[in-house]
């Protein structure tokens, strides 16, 4: 087999990929290789809507399976690229098939980081990055009393408050000395914790994790002081590791990813790697090498390629941005608040209605909305054009931030 694109990864990036290169009218032979099963679906709601039984599958899918076909790309799936041999432009696959390629681009994500303790493979131990992992974890609730989630992110956060509406006790564990840690302000991380307690989960901060413990299934939680929370479910959300070991075998430069430039080129010819396993310099993170893991990032890089493969000449160069619904809060973010040296509170969080706006230097680099949804769509300038305005008008929650970016 060979193809003119070969895509390896069939999650959102590698879906939109294949569309791009379609609706930019790439005539030539295209191909998706995913480890799955299933066609492309969209990953944020495996942990949200999809776990809450508020969708189904086939409403998370990208597209139909109608689409794919009446665009001419083939999928190969429940496939894994083991070993990818750049100067055969071919990749090889763990039932020993190979594969050739005019172009790749690489698409895999990554693989859920497991607790560095025993008990990670127990029964009732879970991490949310596939179908099936959600699939597991509904087919437990019943009879389940209490859980224990590791790891306050994003994804730690939204399966407590599902299984917080679901009338489970759970226990929320967060190494550092808030949620949100590594993403978010320490107001909007504050306001999280309480609304999070608000709703029945006990959040620990500082934990300290000893193992998993269980016979065959897990029975509980042992702390590093020998406390046992007891818990008949444990989800681990602590981040993923890039799934990039074929192209660092095979000579692509990178270490926590594989390293692209502008267009998403690794330093392979003719390979490409989009979404969240691409190592790439970010001008809203004052162009230093960062991976961004969202669906944003993926589907921008990956229509980027697409241009690219047919001749056009563009950089990366998309503002980040963000979702996250727990409980009736729905948290949008644009932009990337780390490195930021002052905030400006927008609003009351007494009212589960307001913004952080993040500064350096005077300049907005980031905003968090809690539902509000207008300060996200016209906040969005200031971060783009990197402007500075007066901080005390951007606390000022009745003056408009469009016109503050006029």
């Amino acid at each position: 087999m060979r193809y003119d694109v070969l895509i390896v990864g069939a999650g959102h990036g590698g879906a939109q990929a294949a569309i791009a290169l379609r609706q930019n009218k790439f005539e030539g032979s295209i191909a998706v290789i995913g480890d799955e099963p299933e066609l492309p679906y969209e990953r944020p709601p495996l942990s949200k809507e999809y776990f809450q039984g508020e969708k189904t599958f086939e409403r998370i899918m990208i597209r139909p399976a109608a689409f794919w076909a009446e665009r001419n790309v083939e999928m190969l799936l429940s496939r894994r690229v083991v070993l990818v041999d750049p100067e055969a432009h071919s990749v090889t696959t763990a039932d020993g098939a190979t594969i050739g390629y005019g172009q790749l681009i690489w698409a895999t994500g990554g693989s859920p980081r497991k607790i560095p303790c025993a008990g990670n493979d127990l029964t009732g131990v879970h991490t949310v990055r596939t179908r099936a992992d959600a699939d597991r974890m509904t087919a437990e609730l019943d009879g389940l009393d209490q859980a224990v989630v590791i790891g306050g992110g994003y994804i730690g956060l939204e399966a407590a408050a599902v299984l917080a509406k679901f009338g489970k006790k759970v226990v929320l564990l967060e190494a550092l000395d808030r949620v949100l840690a590594r993403v978010a302000g320490e107001d909007l991380s504050r306001f999280y914790e309480a609304e999070h307690r608000a709703h029945g989960v006990e959040v620990r901060l500082g934990a300290a994790i000893d193992s998993i413990e269980g016979d065959g299934k897990v029975s509980g939680v042992r702390m590093k002081d020998g406390e046992v929370i007891p818990a008949q479910m444990v989800i681990v959300g602590i981040g993923i590791i890039p799934a990039v070991e074929p192209l660092i075998a095979a000579g692509a430069e990178g270490g926590n990813g594989v390293a692209v430039d502008h267009q998403c080129r690794t330093s392979l010819p003719n390979i490409f790697a989009i979404g969240d396993c691409a190592l790439h310099s970010n001008g809203f993170a004052d162009d230093m090498p960062i991976r961004l893991e969202s669906v944003q990032n993926a589907n921008d890089q990956a229509t980027l390629v697409a241009k690219t493969i047919m001749g056009q000449e563009l950089a990366y160069d998309a503002v980040p941005w963000f979702w996250s619904n727990q409980y009736d809060l729905k948290l949008q973010t644009v932009g990337l608040s780390t490195g930021h040296d002052a905030t400006v509170l927008r609003g009351d969080p007494a009212n589960r209605s307001f913004s952080v706006i993040y500064l350096k230097e005077g300049r907005v680099i980031a905003l968090d909305c809690v539902n509000a949804t207008r300060d996200y769509v016209q906040g969005r300038k200031l971060v783009v054009e990197r402007l500075s305005p007066d901080p005390a008008k951007l606390a000022d929650a009745e003056t408009p931030l469009k016109e503050l970016a006029a």
